[in-house]
């Protein structure tokens, strides 16, 4: 893999080189408005055979799996930092997106790259294929921050954590009709059902499981919380994957039923994940690049047949799928340009498209390169604008606060009570009240309260302002109680819908 001697300090060295520039790049990326999955591509590319020659990797089987694990744990956070009420509101124009929307998009680009390439049918529409769905960690990294209308963003995000069963059924579909004599069609649309059904029921029943075990179980080491929450995460992957169904979906719902009930070390699982899957990207990313060769990339003609197919795949295919699929919801013409343009492409169509290259297509190695120069592409394209987009399109909304999460409290030991960490938003109805006049159950108590990045000591006359951040003593079978009565919501009869111009 490495041209360097092989050596276990050499390898060691040349990780620690690689998360160190990785984590740099991060920088960069922030400042000049590059995504960072672009910089991580070209570290990859850098470093590897045709540049540097320091790291030579041909190996699709190995980024192949790499790809699959990273995945699973970029999907993970992103489902964990999901908010449920959010993505409530967008469930069903995410899902339509999700599936009908990678179908259009699937069909269009495959009829293009039929003509523009030459490609045969098959392969053509193997090609839209792969390239059909948004990628979870490039919309997740992408939009995070950035003041998008919230739901929006739920559409995005839900969208891109729920679009990959469709892109893998009709990847493996299309390899399938490329190396099968006959194909049973009933097959395959029950084969659909099933990994979309089999993969919500799996990723329900194990995130319930992962509830109950993370709050039951009393383990030694605070520590070892998050790695039983990984645990939970691999798992449901690995045994929906087993039983034929999508196991990416199970993962994405198991962290989204996680997120939205109490947890024990809560924020401790949500700060290991989410240090865990940016190193899960900078890994990804840079393995991905390593496996690219420039030499074959930057072929006049490859780059003039990916850049048309690009830019057919951002301003015709994606929004065509958009509005069709969106046609019967309550989007506005500017929502729905904004969703056009925001549908990212990343690891997932990469890494996709090393299935046929395993399978062994004749044209895969061209398939891989046109994938790879249209994720580069579409991401530098679309993922640099995104914030310049939506402010044009008057579709973003003041920065909200959120906690600072200044102090670090765990859950007491085997004790049965938690310090349990509240933050009190803009529409808490507790603003302005005093804590004596909080109808708070037997056996909360208020700790501390942080306001402004200073600790407040509370006492019966202190009053609750908006911004604050609570940190509550209180026993495990009363959080669910104590959380109603701290973070209720103003009356209001302004609820929220998908706005309509």
């Amino acid at each position: 893999m490495s041209n360097l001697p092989f050596d276990s300090n050499n390898v060691i060295l040349l990780v620690a080189i690689l998360l160190f520039l990785g984590v740099l790049t991060t920088k960069f990326s922030s400042r000049f408005g590059v995504p960072a999955l672009v910089l991580f591509i070209g570290l990859g590319i850098f470093m590897g055979s045709d540049v540097t020659g320091l790291i030579y990797f041909d190996n699709p089987k190995i980024a192949q799996v790499i790809g699959i694990f990273a995945l699973i744990l970029i999907l993970f956070e992103g489902g964990l930092q999901t908010k449920w009420e959010n993505v409530r509101k967008v469930a069903a124009p995410s899902l339509t997106l999700a599936t009908v929307g990678v179908l259009f998009t699937a069909i269009i680009v495959g009829i293009c790259a039929k003509y523009i390439i030459g490609f045969s049918w098959i392969e053509a529409f193997l090609f839209g294929s792969i390239v059909g769905s948004t990628d979870a960690a490039a919309v997740f990294s992408v939009l995070r921050g950035k003041n998008i209308r919230q739901n929006l963003e739920g559409t995005l995000e839900a969208e891109s954590g729920t679009n990959d069963p469709m892109a893998v059924f009709l990847t493996i579909s299309f390899i399938g009709f490329y190396t099968a004599a006959e194909i049973n069609t009933l097959n395959l649309v029950f084969s659909f059902f099933w990994q979309m059904g089999v993969g919500l029921v799996m990723g329900y029943a194990l995130g319930k499981l992962a509830i109950y075990s993370i709050n039951k179980i009393n383990l030694d080491s605070s520590g070892l919380y998050p790695v039983l929450a990984s645990a939970f995460a691999i798992m449901a992957y690995s045994v929906t994957s087993m039983v034929q169904a999508s196991g990416f979906l199970a993962v994405y719902i198991t962290a989204l039923v996680m997120a939205n009930h109490d947890l024990t070390y809560k924020q401790s699982i949500f700060r290991f994940h989410e240090g865990f899957a940016w190193m899960m990207q900078i890994v990804m990313f840079v393995i991905l690049g390593l496996f690219v060769f420039p030499g074959q990339l930057l072929n006049v003609t490859i780059m003039l047949q990916g850049l048309l197919l690009s830019l057919i795949l951002i301003l015709v295919a994606r929004p065509i799928s958009v509005f069709l699929s969106l046609h019967l919801y309550r989007y506005s013409w500017r929502e729905k340009v904004f969703l056009s343009w925001a549908g990212l492409r990343g690891a997932v169509p990469i890494v996709l498209a090393t299935f046929p290259m395993l399978a062994g297509l004749e044209n895969s190695q061209l398939i891989f390169n046109l994938v790879f120069f249209i994720v580069v592409t579409s991401t530098l394209l679309q993922g640099s604008s995104i914030p310049f987009i939506g402010k044009k399109l008057g579709l973003t909304q003041p920065r909200k606060t959120t906690p600072e999460h200044v102090i670090e409290l765990n859950s007491i030991g085997k004790a049965n009570a938690e310090m349990v960490e509240f933050f009190i938003d803009t529409e808490n109805d507790n603003i302005g009240k005093r804590i004596e006049k909080l109808k708070l159950p037997q056996g909360v108590l208020i700790n501390a309260i942080i306001r402004n990045k200073e600790l407040i000591p509370p006492h019966g006359k202190t009053k609750i302002l908006s911004g604050d951040t609570l940190f509550v003593l209180v026993k495990k079978d009363r959080i669910s109680s104590a959380k109603q009565v701290i973070l209720a919501k103003k009356d209001t009869t302004d609820k929220s819908t998908l706005e309509s111009h």
